[in-house]
């Protein structure tokens, strides 16, 4: 394993030398397989994942079986970072939203790294709270926010995670993680196409005018990222390292 300090992952490359050394054995890469479930409700987190490549969704289940999003990360930050702290089970299905890689973890062991160094503690909690924020802030964006504000935005932040103008999404996917029927994503997607934002063939959607694309989009596309910067450092400009 090479220098954390040259990871796409945004978590492992800020941490100190130390904390570097005590992770850097013990990690292990493994593959993000599109739509794989890394976690479901109620089960016991075994392994803590951060991801260099692809994104991975927090989803609420509900009891009819349908869906809806509550959160995504990707290689800003760390997925089941709390199981360190307290060893506690998932409360969301993790789902692969977009295939990639990631670094992974036995979640006991790194709850033992973390009761011996504060530093990597207090990494955690503030990626924890950046956790909390997000999907809070997500809440709040589809109880308030139109379809066509929260697809902007989360075509956005998708966008920001791959660093890809192209984004490998089906209309079906994307409204089963905005919550809706795919009737009314064709709409809003037919709409934005018109408008000479986007461009959707077959499985890709292609974004033409980002900038416009984020005068379309609700205030919490502004605020995610305000999350992310003032908590844990990360700015959707910051570069993956290869």
């Amino acid at each position: 394993m090479t220098d954390l300090t040259n990871s796409p992952n945004h978590f492992l490359a800020s941490l100190s030398a130390q904390d570097s050394d005590l992770l850097r054995p013990h990690l292990r890469r493994d593959e993000l397989i599109l739509r794989s479930v890394l976690y479901v409700g109620e089960q016991q987190i075994t392994r803590v994942y951060f991801p260099t490549a692809g994104i991975i969704s927090l989803v609420v289940v509900l009891s009819d079986g349908r869906m809806i999003e509550a959160g995504m990360f990707g290689r800003n930050g760390v997925l089941g970072g709390g199981a360190a702290l307290d060893g506690r089970v998932a409360i969301n299905q993790a789902i692969v939203q977009a295939a990639g890689s990631s670094l992974t973890i036995d979640a006991e062991l790194l709850n033992r790294f973390a009761g011996e160094s504060d530093t990597l503690r207090t990494s955690l909690v503030r990626h924890e709270l950046m956790s909390s924020a997000h999907t809070q802030q997500i809440a709040a964006c589809n109880a308030a926010h139109d379809l066509e504000e929260r697809m902007c935005r989360w075509l956005l932040q998708t966008r920001d995670l791959l660093m890809s103008d192209t984004l490998p999404l089906t209309q079906e996917f994307l409204a089963v993680m905005l919550g809706v029927q795919r009737s009314s994503v064709t709409i809003i997607a037919r709409k934005l196409q018109e408008s000479g934002l986007l461009k959707y063939h077959r499985g890709h959607i292609q974004l033409l005018d980002v900038e416009n694309l984020q005068d379309a989009s609700c205030e919490c596309y502004g605020a995610i990222n305000g999350h992310f910067e003032r908590l844990v450092g990360w700015r959707p400009d910051m570069p993956s390292t290869q």
